[in-house]
């Protein structure tokens, strides 16, 4: 019983990779890729890190705007400052929109992100920028689409872009190459439990 099971893994698995084979064979294209996390679920910002993380390991420079966050002194922001010059990590946000409640004040914050996030954009010095809530800045109007997606569609050859945020609008979702919607299926906080360092921050 154990000896046909295994035989009959192995053909599976053979079937299996000769199909990959043949499909990774068609494909020879690379380009800059526009990659949007977006959704209710917790881990978008965690995942553009990650890719940040992964750039670092092959020698590229990645410029990184939060568009939100600036007023927590997060881990994420002390690793990705400690990682020298291949990283430039800037947290340009005023904290939560809820909590300054004060919409000239977060646009204004907003615009100050997005010249660096532009002048980022158009340097090939960095092979990837991350902007991290930019989705929340565009749903909120803080800043024109239009000149976004501009930029983005303006951006040099092989520079990836990663924007990160809830509620992505559909023209991004359009003008992107992956994206990714994470889903919330359960969550401690809906049960009391406070952000956890480590976790969340």
């Amino acid at each position: 019983m154990t000896e046909d099971l295994e035989m009959r893994h192995r053909e599976k698995m053979a079937k299996k990779k000769a199909s990959r084979d043949r499909l990774m064979a068609r494909k020879a294209g690379a380009k800059g890729l526009l990659v949007v996390h977006t959704g209710p679920g917790k881990g978008k910002s965690t995942a553009a890190f990650g890719m940040a993380i992964r750039c670092v390991g092959h020698g590229m420079k990645v410029g990184i705007v939060q568009f939100i966050k600036g007023a927590w002194d997060t881990a994420e922001r002390r690793v990705m400052e400690g990682l020298g010059e291949l990283v430039t990590f800037r947290a340009m946000g005023e904290g939560f929109t809820w909590e300054t409640q004060d919409r000239i004040r977060d646009v204004a914050a907003a615009e100050r992100a997005w010249e660096l996030a532009a002048a980022m954009l158009a340097d090939p010095a960095y092979r990837m920028v991350i902007l991290d809530e930019l989705n929340v800045a565009l749903r909120y109007d803080y800043l024109p689409v239009a000149a976004v997606l501009a930029a983005l569609a303006a951006r040099p050859e092989g520079q990836h872009v990663v924007l990160t945020g809830r509620n992505a609008l559909p023209a991004i979702i359009e003008a992107a190459d992956l994206v990714t919607e994470m889903t919330m299926v359960k969550h401690p906080f809906r049960e009391g439990i406070k952000a956890q360092a480590g976790v969340e921050f």
